[in-house]
């Protein structure tokens, strides 16, 4: 099927066409007539089938005929809950809607207020917005929902897990009872759904993929790896290859210290998360997108907001505590189609987290075996300290003795215990704890081919 079929007009048909898409996904086949009608919609797919184009056309040709938008006003309103999913859609709508006189911009915190409330005082058919910067608009009275036609509510699971629940119900009571409601998810929850039943009409149900499922054409993988020897580990996997990796890590911290790790051993590497301004976010981002760096380093924050096409292969640093992150991380590769890698490094604190990724996807992650080659010791500081401890155990012993105590009157039972306690002070780690510290990690962590 082509996008010819769909009922698309011919000036959107030719800006698809100048991007080298032929073929619709099996959710924009769906998707696009179903819009097309004026009908509500619910719609599920797995992350990284275009969902974002899905509603993007038929969304462009349905505004085609509208009457000029008022100032301060919009004709289409999309919630979003990143900053990054808000800017990759205001992308979309730009690119497919090169050839339509139709305006649009996109709102979100972490950056200056007061361009936007220029942009919206010319008035624009349609805004993306995440939910606290809109409210914020509102309230200063730089954008009214009087005029709004359509609403679209991308990711809506995500927008829930965020805690966007109240800032969406204030938006819902002060939009138009009459609209066209669209709302689409890589997942759909019992909660979601029941939500979303409360806000459309009669709404067309579309699934194209079991719920919480993994895109066939991503190959994944695990390594069983001790927490210490993680780093070590990813750079030895990245050092062997030169394809752009996207690395998640699940803190803030951890994003920062992998990525000075990487560019340590001279592996190009930035980190995106929540912390970061929304200027070093855009930038870290562009760089990855442009080449300039081989990894990104990024947080779930990033996880429905990175659109990249061709992405080799996404590694888990660490697994997530939610299992359905693992569905949305690693359908940032494999996408519209292509193929694509998805590792994750677990440790045994994870076998937990593990358990339950591999019950909501309904698959069992193959098990890979570690290269021969991979030293666990190289650029892991920890490990480069337990190599030779016995020096720094001579000079504990030698110079840190026990303090001397005045006599008390039981005399003798003192002495007796601080005797013991000398005796009893030993370095917490031996060569001969070192070597079993590695035997353990011989007989438990040697990855076995299969599970």
């Amino acid at each position: 099927m082509s996008f010819n079929t769909l009922g698309l007009s011919e000036t959107l048909l030719l800006a698809v066409q100048e991007t080298g898409y032929t073929h619709p996904t099996p959710i924009q086949v769906k998707s696009i007539p179903a819009i097309l009608t004026g009908k509500d919609l619910m719609a599920a797919a797995q992350t990284g089938t275009g969902k974002t184009a899905g509603f993007t056309l038929p969304l462009l040709q349905l505004l085609g005929g509208k009457s000029p938008v008022r100032s301060n006003r919009c004709h289409a309103l999309v919630l979003t809950p990143t900053r990054e999913l808000a800017a990759q859609i205001q992308e979309s709508i730009q690119t497919y809607g090169k050839n339509e006189a139709l305006r649009s911009t996109v709102v979100f915190g972490g950056v200056n207020i007061n361009p936007q409330m220029k942009a919206l005082r010319r008035g624009v058919d349609i805004l993306v917005a995440t939910p606290g910067r809109l409210l914020d608009l509102h309230q200063q009275n730089a954008i009214k929902f009087t005029d709004v036609e359509v609403l679209i509510l991308d990711e809506a699971d995500r927008m829930l897990d965020m805690g966007f629940i109240r800032d969406i119900r204030k938006i819902l009571a002060m939009l138009p009872r009459k609209r066209q409601n669209l709302m689409f998810s890589a997942t759909f929850s019992n909660e979601i759904r029941t939500l979303a039943k409360t806000i459309c009409s009669n709404p067309i149900e579309i699934d194209v993929a079991p719920r919480n499922s993994t895109v066939q054409a991503i190959s994944q993988k695990l390594y069983k790896v001790p927490k210490e020897h993680k780093a070590a580990l990813l750079t030895h996997l990245l050092s062997k290859s030169n394809e752009q990796t996207l690395v998640f890590s699940r803190t803030k911290h951890g994003a920062n210290k992998l990525a000075k790790q990487l560019n340590r051993a001279n592996i190009t590497a930035s980190a995106i998360h929540g912390n970061k301004s929304q200027n070093q976010r855009t930038k870290a981002l562009a760089d990855f997108k442009q080449n300039k760096v081989q990894v990104l380093v990024a947080t779930d924050i990033a996880a429905r907001g990175i659109d990249i096409d061709l992405l080799a292969q996404v590694i888990n640093f660490d697994l997530p505590h939610v299992p359905e992150d693992y569905v949305h991380r690693i359908g940032r590769t494999g996408r519209a189609g292509a193929s694509g890698v998805a590792i994750s490094l677990v440790s045994p604190d994870e076998t937990k987290q593990l358990r339950a990724i591999e019950r909501l996807i309904k698959f069992t992650i193959t098990v890979e075996e570690i290269d021969n080659d991979f030293d666990p010791g190289i650029n892991i500081k920890t490990q480069e300290s337990r190599q030779a401890p016995s020096v720094n155990a001579d000079k504990r012993t030698s110079h840190n003795k026990p303090r001397r105590h005045k006599p008390s009157p039981s005399g003798g039972k003192n002495k007796s215990k601080q005797a013991n306690k000398a005796k009893s002070y030993k370095p917490k780690e031996t060569a001969n704890n070192a070597k079993t510290s590695s035997s353990i990690w011989s007989q438990d962590f040697t990855s076995k081919t299969s599970r």
